[in-house]
């Protein structure tokens, strides 16, 4: 499965659907590795690629996803010193 949300703090968002913290879409369907994400400071142009992107189907999903991570990696251990396999 894909996912595909806006967050102010990604670190703490990935951490959440990691943990199963909150029931929905991510911890029913075990989505918890970060393999694409996508920075700005605007949050309306966050929300506007969010519902963009939602829209694409699953082929150009991947697609992106593998222009800039084609072994899909977990990028959240980018930023954690400790990441399990």
């Amino acid at each position: 499965m894909l996912y595909t949300g806006v967050t102010s703090d990604l670190l703490k968002r990935v951490g959440e659907h990691k943990l199963h913290i909150f029931k929905g879409f991510t911890s029913w369907y075990g989505v918890s590795i970060l393999v694409h994400f996508e920075s700005t400071s605007d949050v309306e142009s966050a929300i506007k690629r969010e519902k963009q992107i939602k829209k694409w189907n699953r082929e150009w999903k991947i697609r992106l996803i593998e222009s800039m991570n084609p072994e899909w990696r977990d990028l959240y251990c980018n930023f954690i010193d400790e990441c399990s396999p």
